[in-house]
């Protein structure tokens, strides 16, 4: 369990796929091989069988095709909270806004202003280390993401297991593999959304086609999902009190009625919706 919360909190969640490009390179594929053959070529390379035509890819062979977060700004004066939440890329029609640089560059690169508690789920198996992976093999720079203290408890480490900046919500609930929910099974169990029509497998071929709008959609889903769960968790282990879960929860909800009703987002107002649905059937909190 972790043991504190700090002023700024980010939950977030990244979104990958095969890359091509690693494909071509690793396996000495001819460079006009189409994306969709290479990528079953990868697969294939690595397992695939008829029950199983597309096993889990190491790291640091996807790309990063998004990244979103929940942001919890609390000020340490007045205890009062904001929530925001943000996405990369930030126009999926730009073609630039869509390279995998230009998604992990501002994400890392927003280290060197702040130094938020980082919040994810499988996060230090999945998430953190593709961006770490991704970022070296794109040659970009991250030194104050990277800045280690001396001694641990002399300022914010995100490598070190011994300290709460940052929160594996899997490892928190679950020391041992075969005991850990997913993001979905915790979730839904929790009267929080989880998977609404479209997973983590459906992401490759919406990537294929283009869609990277339904991508980033579907990653601020689960942005929101770890959110919860980590406002959740925060509430279980007493380290915000009962009033402010239940305040910051219908915070959370005045937020993304607010962004429902702008143009695009009506992913936002289905994720309402299913939250509402889940918490009528739930004990209220």
């Amino acid at each position: 369990m972790f043991k504190e919360v700090k002023d700024e909190v980010w939950a977030f969640d990244a979104e990958w796929v095969p890359d091509p490009q690693a494909g071509r390179l690793l396996y000495d594929l001819p460079a006009d091989l189409p994306d969709n053959e290479v990528m079953e070529e990868m697969w294939r390379r690595n397992g695939a069988t008829e029950e199983q035509p597309r096993p889990y890819l190491k790291t640091v062979l996807c790309r990063v095709v998004s990244i979103a977060m929940v942001m919890r700004i609390r000020d340490p004066r007045t205890g009062q909270t904001k929530l925001y939440l943000r996405s990369r890329p930030k126009d999926t029609t730009l073609f630039e806004d869509c390279q995998e640089t230009a998604i992990l560059q501002p994400f890392l690169n927003a280290f060197a202003q702040r130094e938020p508690q980082l919040v994810g789920y499988n996060s230090s198996s999945a998430d953190l280390p593709i961006l770490i992976q991704r970022a070296i093999v794109n040659g970009v720079r991250a030194e104050a993401f990277c800045r280690r203290p001396d001694k641990p408890w002399e300022g914010r480490d995100y490598f070190a297991r011994s300290n709460d900046w940052h929160v594996d919500l899997m490892r928190v609930v679950s020391q041992q593999w075969k005991s850990a929910p997913n993001l979905n099974q915790l979730a839904t169990l929790s009267g929080i959304p989880g998977k609404l029509g479209f997973g983590g497998s459906d992401v490759p071929e919406a990537w294929l086609q283009g869609d990277i709008e339904r991508i980033v959609k579907y990653n601020e889903h689960d942005a929101l999902t770890t959110y919860l769960l980590w406002l959740r968790t925060a509430n279980f282990a007493g380290l915000i009190s009962a009033e402010d879960y239940r305040s910051e929860q219908d915070q959370l909800r005045s937020m993304l009625v607010a962004k429902s009703a702008e143009p695009g987002n009506e992913h936002l107002r289905e994720y309402t919706e299913e939250w509402d649905r889940l918490r009528a059937r739930m004990q209220p909190i």
